[in-house]
């Protein structure tokens, strides 16, 4: 049960009772959350703020009125008040909050719901090139994107997480003239100085090595255009190997793994591009030159066109250039028409924030092939820092030219490290620094988190607590105002998820955890000063009562924690 929900529900009710005619769209839009000042409350709405238009009332006086009818209809809140501009706050009697607890202790899964209704939703992330492992640059949109898919699978979407395999191009090209080097290398037992422009790193040793094992010196006296296609397809396939070792570093298992080359080879670019032509959304024009681009550097040609505008880009995008070869966006075109073929009408796309432009092309380009059906969200991910101290990490040497992800596992962890990625929002830049993220204290989130759950896990060891009561009537003693307050931090977690669900905003989840886990602290503080206030008390019933509350605090922990695929730690 979600009391919050069945609240706001129980408010929109009186919204049209008072205001005839409320739109559902409306309505829909009301909100009911914790405000950032808990002396204002427990609750705040923002409904007369959202309907003083239709109600032709300024939203103060529409709050007055609202919160006269809230007070007659309400009798589980203790208070109703108004904060200007027009919000309206609730303080709840302590049984509103003490009733809850007993689901959460008895349902860990209290906070899951059907927000998705089974709907499909595409989720693509990291997606680096195949030219070598996953460099560390790709950690925080992967963890990001795997997080949120979590998060979107535990509220009732039908999730596929997806990799763009980018193996086409004269990236590969390079990957292949780069391994054929090596292969070289090793035949001939010498070493070779590697050209500029060639891949450097180490990695590709070992890929070489099991070429020559298997194939002896076959290659050897071959051209250029004799082994580059043969040594393309090991190339691709060593380092996509290598990729998903990455991934799985981070603990991440892609469902698919999509290659850009096989648009290329099964003609689906151009299928489509024929098609949308049919459709009268291409052109043969002339792209406007680009701002910053001096006279002298810009050539004007006629190019085959994608008509964007008419879908909300800014200016109309380039399908074929002057050599004939598609685009990138003509791949990325017939890709997202695959998604589309595979029954996808709702897509995410986590990008880094190089890749700020693309989020009006992409979205026109989906509302273009779908007829306005589908649509894709563009999440950006900001760079991260990697520090050791305060001092900059040095990159590599076993990579030879990067970090990697799996360097930073090693040093850290794989929970650490996912967990740390989300302690603040995608589009901001983030400091990681190897030495905070493995201090033992409040100022690192990972260890503040698992040691609340901890803790819980060492009293309910100690007490052998496993109480199976059903009406669990003691829980109406919990009514110190801190465990009042873990109790509402407990049902704000459905409404959170549902949020997160709508808004993409997977690092509201850490946020919520850290706070519920100094709640507990603070708590447990508590019985340092005052024995009345300790947990295990003389008195058997507020002892059971409070044993109940932390087993509450301890299932909702546990399951924020997975939804990291973060193992909620019973020992530290």
């Amino acid at each position: 049960m979600d009391i919050i929900k069945d609240f706001r529900q129980q408010i929109i009710a009186a919204c049209q009772q008072e205001i005839a005619n409320l739109p559902d769209k409306l309505s829909a839009k009301i909100t009911l959350e914790a405000p950032k000042d808990s002396q204002h409350g427990d609750l705040s709405t923002n409904a007369a703020l959202l309907l003083s238009g239709i109600s032709k009332q300024a939203p103060i006086n529409l709050a007055e009125n609202l919160s006269k009818l809230f007070k007659e209809k309400f009798s589980f809140c203790s208070e109703i008040s108004i904060a200007k501009p027009g919000f309206i706050n609730f303080k709840m009697q302590p049984a509103f909050w003490q009733n809850s607890v007993k689901e959460i202790y008895l349902n860990p899964d209290f906070a899951k719901n059907n927000l998705g209704n089974n709907e499909k939703i595409n989720i693509e992330f990291g997606s680096p090139n195949p030219t070598g492992p996953l460099h560390v640059g790709h950690t925080r949109g992967a963890i990001f994107g795997d997080v949120l898919a979590n998060i979107l699978n535990y509220t009732g979407y039908l999730v596929t997480k997806e990799n763009y395999v980018n193996d086409a191009g004269k990236q590969i090209d390079v990957l292949a003239k780069s391994l054929y080097l090596r292969y070289q290398e090793i035949a001939n037992n010498e070493t070779l100085e590697i050209p500029e422009g060639l891949y450097p790193g180490e990695y590709l040793i070992p890929v070489a090595a099991d070429i020559h094992a298997k194939f002896g010196n076959e290659f050897l006296q071959q051209d250029e255009q004799q082994y580059l296609d043969k040594f393309k397809s090991l190339a691709v396939t060593a380092m996509l190997e290598l990729i998903k070792q990455g991934f799985s570093k981070l603990g991440i298992k892609h469902d698919v793994h999509f290659s850009e080359k096989t648009l290329h080879d099964n003609q689906a670019i151009k299928t489509l591009i024929e098609k949308l032509s049919s459709e009268g959304k291409t052109y043969q024009g002339c792209l406007p030159k680009p701002k910053g681009t001096s006279s002298e550097d810009w050539e004007e040609r006629e190019q085959l066109l994608f008509r964007t505008t008419d879908f909300g880009d800014d200016i109309d995008r380039a399908l074929q250039k002057s050599d004939g070869n598609w685009t990138y966006f003509a791949a990325d075109a017939a890709y997202h028409q695959n998604k589309l073929e595979r029954g996808f009408k709702k897509m995410i796309l986590i990008l880094g924030a190089d890749h700020t432009g693309y989020q009006k092309r992409m979205q026109a380009m989906v509302s273009a092939l779908s007829d306005g059906e589908a649509e894709i969200q563009i999440k950006l991910c900001q760079i991260v820092k990697f520090l050791n101290n305060g001092e900059a990490v040095k990159m590599s040497k076993r990579a030879g030219t990067f970090l990697t992800a799996e360097d930073v596992v090693n040093e850290v962890g794989m929970e650490a490290l996912r967990f740390t990625m989300l302690t603040r929002k995608n589009d901001a830049p983030l400091d990681f620094d190897y030495a905070k993220v493995v201090e033992q204290s409040k100022d690192n989130p990972i260890f503040y988190v698992q040691y609340a759950h901890a803790r819980i896990c060492s009293v309910l060891r100690q007490e052998n607590y496993a109480s199976t009561a059903q009406d669990l009537e003691q829980v109406k003693l919990l009514t110190l105002p801190q465990e009042l307050e873990l109790l509402k931090q407990l049902n704000l977690l459905p409404n959170l998820l549902e949020n997160i669900s709508q808004n993409y905003e997977a690092h509201r989840l850490s946020f919520y955890l850290y706070d519920l886990a100094a709640k507990f602290h603070s708590y447990w503080s508590l019985g340092n000063t005052n024995n009345a206030m300790r947990i295990i008390s003389s008195d058997k019933n507020i002892t059971e009562a409070r044993l109940i509350l932390l087993k509450a605090v301890r299932n909702t922990l546990s399951t924020g924690l997975k939804l990291f695929n973060v193992a909620p730690l019973e020992r530290m």
